[in-house]
């Protein structure tokens, strides 16, 4: 039986620290699923088609490294429902910071609640990455600042192409 993960989240645009969690989430995997959620109140700056494009382009051969699949798929429902729909087991969050493991931890347990059988995960980034946010990244971006500390390569192209078309 495979070891299935979901981690969870807009990745809009994917940074790297996603990346570092998505590693992170392999080592302990055989196959982990990365969905992006879809909020009809949310108007993200690439659409959902894109960034699922830019995830399995960056994330596909990182989990190849680690000995581990990735799907990349999209869900508009509670991401712990969605997690159990992809027969996952482990519930994968990054935390930066304290602030993010004290509503990762109130998070945690109503997934547990509502999903006993899921257990989360807390991967903790790597100093490198605690810094990076998408928000900021988008900020930067949009301004005209330098992302590619930030991003890998092909996010930092998509980027700068977005905000030059206005």
């Amino acid at each position: 039986m495979s070891r299935i993960a979901f981690y969870a989240g807009s990745f809009d645009p994917v940074t790297n620290g996603h990346l570092d969690v998505i590693a992170g989430a392999c080592r302990l995997c055989d196959h982990l699923v990365l969905a992006i959620g879809i909020h009809p109140g949310k108007t993200p700056i690439f659409p959902a088609e894109e960034r699922a494009r830019l995830l399995r382009e960056v994330a596909t051969p990182l989990a190849a490294s680690e000995n581990a699949t990735v799907d990349v798929i999209t869900f508009d429902n509670l991401a712990v429902w969605a997690a159990r729909d992809a027969g996952a087991t482990l519930f994968i969050r990054g935390l930066r910071d304290g602030s993010d493991l004290d509503y990762e931890m109130q998070l945690c347990g109503m997934n547990r609640t509502m999903e006993g059988s899921i257990q989360t995960v807390f991967l903790p980034a790597s100093i490198g990455v605690r810094h990076i946010t998408a928000t900021l990244v988008r900020q930067i971006a949009s301004m005209g600042g330098d992302v590619t500390p930030f991003v890998p390569g092909v996010v930092a192209q998509a980027l700068t192409a977005k905000f030059a078309k206005g």
